[in-house]
């Protein structure tokens, strides 16, 4: 009886074989599993939407403090505590408490104006000491609460790591596999054999696209269920995104893999790839506080794009046919990048 194996096609025997190394490596399933996870676990706690916005507040200790205390104890959302005047700085420094009031006729307010917590602590404040000094409120607005699905910091952070992870991943597990394969000679052993280059490289890319089933389909299905994260969108647009996002890094990952040769090369390579990624383009912040002289930079990088669609799809709902600039420009990277790659490539 005929061995099925041997009617399969090359490209598929060294995509098995690819396959079964990553899932092999402890490392690997450590890099697209588990810390993804714990990221958004971290990330999601301390940036966990609160109920109700309690705004910490530091009274100097003096003459009138205790009068300042206990006009505050009646503000709603206000906690308020006594420091000693030697430690205004610290306390702000620190974050202990968003705004410091030193009692006096009038108070003076200490806080930093830079941040947005710290402004908005001095007007409830402000407003708190007014009406206990007599200020009347000409009218008492009516509060609406509106929650909009997906407006939490962690839904807007699970698009951008699962864009990191696809991007880390693939240039770590395309790039840094063969330039290892490379030091060891195994290269050059294999390019004595039968084996054609190009089934060589379309393996090591179509492997990475099996992983990436697992590696997105964890990191979403975590996030819905722990942190109840929407997926607005269609599974087929997502799986679409992410498969060209992948597409698009497995070919800037040959790109820096061509030529190098040993670990420290490839990686100090990667670094300078990947780091300006992850700080520029909205991963964990939006890419919009930049300056707007190097926005065009910023929305020319792979990763900005993928985040992009990756969110468009997540949180808006957006079609393939919405976010056909970011998949266009996703695809003339995996075509550049792969197009210099295949020329430059040296297997010795």
């Amino acid at each position: 009886m005929a061995d099925p194996r041997r009617s399969r096609h090359p490209v598929v025997e060294l995509t098995l074989a690819r396959f079964r190394i990553l899932v092999r490596e402890p490392e690997a399933l450590f890099w697209a599993f588990v810390f993804p996870i714990l990221m958004t676990v971290a990330l999601g706690i301390a940036f966990r939407s609160a109920p109700a916005g309690v705004v910490p507040v530091a009274v100097v200790q003096g003459a009138r403090a205790a009068h300042v205390v206990a006009a505050l104890r009646h503000a709603p959302s206000v906690e308020v505590f006594t420091i000693e005047p030697a430690e205004v700085h610290a306390t702000l420094r620190d974050g202990l408490a968003h705004l410091v009031v030193e009692p006096g006729t009038p108070p003076a307010y200490r806080y930093d104006p830079t941040r947005p917590e710290n402004r908005l602590a001095r007007l409830t404040v402000d407003g708190a000491l007014q009406r206990a000094a007599g200020r009347s409120d000409l009218w008492a607005a009516r509060d609406e609460p509106v929650v909009v699905p997906g407006g939490r910091y962690v839904d807007w952070l699970v698009p951008g790591l699962l864009g990191m992870n696809i991007m880390s991943t693939g240039m770590w597990g395309v790039g840094f596999s063969v330039v290892m394969q490379r030091s060891r000679k195994l290269l050059k052993r294999l390019v004595a054999t039968p084996m054609l280059r190009s089934h060589y490289l379309i393996a090591l890319v179509a492997a990475r696209l099996a992983f990436l089933v697992l590696e997105v389909g964890v990191l979403v299905v975590f996030a819905r269920y722990v942190f109840g994260v929407p997926l607005v969108g269609s599974l087929g647009a997502l799986a679409t995104v992410s498969v060209v996002g992948a597409m698009a890094f497995g070919g800037i990952s040959l790109l820096t893999a061509s030529r190098a040769r040993t670990a420290e090369g490839v990686s100090g390579i990667m670094n300078v790839v990947q780091v300006p990624m992850w700080v520029c383009s909205g991963v964990f912040f939006a890419s919009s506080n930049f300056p707007d002289a190097v926005q065009p930079i910023i929305q020319a990088l792979p990763l900005t794009a993928l985040i992009d669609a990756l969110r468009g799809v997540m949180l808006n709902g957006d079609s393939l046919v919405a976010l056909r600039g970011e998949i266009g420009l996703l695809g003339g990277w995996t075509v550049a990048s792969f197009a210099v790659a295949l020329r430059i490539f040296a297997w010795r």
